[in-house]
Order: C-alpha cells, then sequence, then structure tokens
C-alpha cells in the first residue's frame, strides 16, 4: 500500500518538511510496499528521534488515510535506526536498502524502482 504514487508523495512531502518541522534532514530513501528505509541527519536543535519519528507516523498516517483510502494502524510502532559513522558506511548501507525491492522480485534492477531517490544530501 505504500509503494503507490499518491502514497510516496506523502511520505516524500513529509520527509522535505522535516528539516523545518522538527530539524531532522532525509536523505535517500526506499518506500517498499509495507515499509520504508530512510537515511536521516539531526541539526543541532532537533526533536529527539523517537519523538521525530512519532510524529512524523502520526502525520504520514493521517495523509494516507485522507488521500490513499489507507486505514489505520498504517505504522508498527517501534523502529529500527543504525548510526552511520562516515560516508563509506552511507554507501554500503545504501547500497544494501537501494537492491530491496530486487531482492523482493519487485524490480529487474534497483534503477527500475520507482519508489527510491533522495530529499537532500547527507553529508559526514
Amino acid at each position: 500500500m505504500l509503494a503507490s504514487p499518491v502514497a510516496a508523495a506523502a511520505l516524500i512531502g513529509a520527509w522535505r518538511e522535516s528539516p523545518r518541522v522538527s530539524g531532522w534532514t532525509v536523505g535517500r530513501y526506499v518506500i517498499m510496499p509495507d515499509h520504508v528505509h530512510f537515511f536521516a541527519s539531526p541539526h543541532s536543535a532537533a526533536k529527539p528521534l523517537g519523538g521525530w519519528l512519532r510524529d512524523w507516523k502520526r502525520w504520514t498516517a493521517r495523509q494516507l488515510a485522507a488521500q490513499a483510502g489507507v486505514s489505520p494502524p498504517l505504522w508498527q510502532p517501534e523502529f529500527f535506526d543504525h548510526l552511520l559513522r562516515s560516508a563509506a558506511s552511507y554507501a554500503e548501507k545504501w547500497q544494501y536498502v537501494w537492491q530491496n525491492p530486487v531482492r523482493a522480485g519487485l524490480a529487474t534492477t534497483p534503477g527500475d524502482w520507482p519508489y527510491a531517490g533522495e530529499c537532500e544530501a547527507l553529508t559526514f
């Protein structure tokens, strides 16, 4: 239900607003049919990660319910994070995440998957 043009637009829109709303910048992302992967970096006065994700989940759930007819609950209460300490670590994790649609049989190559991209370039 997430890998659709309407759902992707809502998710990407929320990520693009995150620096202004909560102090988090989202870099690369992959939207899968039933979950998302994204890389994010906090600004100096950012909300704590848990609070930002809670608010992001609430906002996107409301948007998806209104725009895509998705019924709650949409998101699991927990999340899984991984600290990236270097550009090399970011590149390695991105290659793994970018391949998810291929491993799931949804695309022949990562570039064929229309629900992957980058909101802002993250630097280390």
